[in-house]
């Protein structure tokens, strides 16, 4: 989550020390996704690009590496790395991102990285893993890409690069995944352009189907889904936390003033990420597990939704009108 740009959160975070609250429990029923957040905990973010990519092979999904100059002024040019999956061939495309690259702290040493965002990443590698067994055989209106983007702490670089490489006449609708670690409560982001009111239609439609507690920020913080919506392209954010967590933190960015929150406080989730706290302790596989497939279900509700809005061809030709650009977005129902 690109974090830094948040001045009134950071100048609260700067006046209130990290609260040392015990972390979710992790159950035994996902272990193997504790281990796999265990992986990311690495020096480098060269390496963690090398725990996607074997994540994803362990998965059964073919990793295609895609390599990009990246960098900012602070760091100079620097070689970043996009890690891409797709499921399915349709002759559209539903993206779903996530960025893998963690922050490096003031020491210079790199954030364990898992609340933000080895536990997104993983999320998405189960959709993905879900949909590929899901759509085995089965004939489908729009390919699934799965984008891992790298330097987003950088200034979401890594999915500029993607859309600048992938273009986005193909591109439907955009699903971005930040800050999903722990938690049941699913948040989203309201403030990405009217193009993406179909996104938001069919993600609040899956959260009464499924019973989800979700959460409408009007106001959500900037991730990789910016450079989408600035392309105009619909696209949604989402992030998990625990009930009151995900309370707390909208009415940090949207209680104003008289938040009713105490002076000081920050929502622990602020308290963790881009820090030491950032830790492994805090990652629970059930609620990762769970999200995964939430995201899953979300993607195939958006290719339903986006398939039944696709023009029918006329059979007089000289009569056929141009169909809408994928990307274009249908009324909300």
């Amino acid at each position: 989550m690109l974090f830094r740009s948040l001045v009134a959160v950071s100048v609260l975070l700067a006046a209130s020390p990290a609260l040392a609250q015990e972390a979710p429990v992790q159950s035994g029923d996902h272990a193997d996704l504790g281990a796999a957040a265990g992986r990311f905990v690495v020096p480098t973010n060269a390496e963690r690009t090398r725990v996607v990519v074997d994540l994803l092979t362990e998965a059964g999904l073919k990793a295609e590496i895609q390599t990009f100059q990246g960098g900012n002024d602070h760091t100079g040019p620097m070689e970043g790395a996009n890690v891409v999956t797709t499921v399915g061939e349709g002759p559209a495309d539903i993206v779903l991102t996530a960025h893998y690259d963690a922050v490096k702290l003031r020491d210079g040493a790199l954030s364990q990285g898992v609340v933000d965002n080895a536990g997104s990443v993983l999320a998405l590698i189960q959709a993905a893993a879900a949909l590929k067994e899901g759509l085995e055989g089965q004939p489908v209106a729009y390919r699934f890409v799965f984008v891992f983007t790298d330097q987003e702490e950088l200034g979401l670089i890594g999915a500029k690069n993607f859309l600048e490489t992938h273009g986005k006449d193909r591109i439907a609708a955009v699903i971005n995944a930040d800050v999903a670690a722990y938690g049941e409560t699913v948040m989203y982001g309201e403030n990405n352009g009217e193009q993406s009111a179909f996104v938001l239609a069919a993600l609040r439609g899956l959260c009464a189907e499924r019973a989800f507690d979700c959460v409408a920020f009007p106001n959500y913080p900037p991730s990789d889904d910016r450079v989408f919506s600035a392309a105009g392209v619909p696209v949604v954010s989402l992030g998990t936390q625990d009930a009151v967590g995900a309370h707390q933190m909208w009415l940090a960015f949207n209680g104003g003033r008289d938040n009713g929150l105490k002076e000081g406080f920050v929502p622990p989730v602020f308290q963790r990420i881009h820090s030491t706290e950032d830790r492994l302790a805090y990652f629970n596989g059930d609620d990762v597990a769970r999200f995964g497939l939430f995201v899953a279900d979300l993607a195939l509700k958006l290719s339903a939704q986006l398939d039944e809005y696709r023009p029918e061809p006329d059979e007089d030709a000289s009569a056929v009108e141009a169909p809408a650009a994928p990307n274009a977005a249908p009324e909300a129902p």
